[in-house]
């Protein structure tokens, strides 16, 4: 069912999946939304728990004047 400005109402999850393979078909062909897939999706790594604690204590102003 189509929605405000055009976008889709997805109630489910299984909805939003199919929809979403499509797009990705549409817009990629198989083989490169598979491809996207696998970047995408890698399974993850590492320890985000511990690693978000690790993270510099950085302000907005600092960030912006990094370059």
């Amino acid at each position: 069912m189509v929605g405000v400005l055009g976008r889709i109402r997805l109630a489910k999850n299984s909805e939003i999946r199919r929809v979403g393979t499509e797009a990705l078909i549409k817009a990629l062909g198989p083989i490169g939304m598979a491809r996207y897939l696998e970047e995408y999706d890698n399974g993850g790594t590492g320890d985000y728990t511990q690693e978000k604690y690790e993270q510099p204590d950085l302000s907005v102003e600092d960030i912006l004047n990094m370059q």
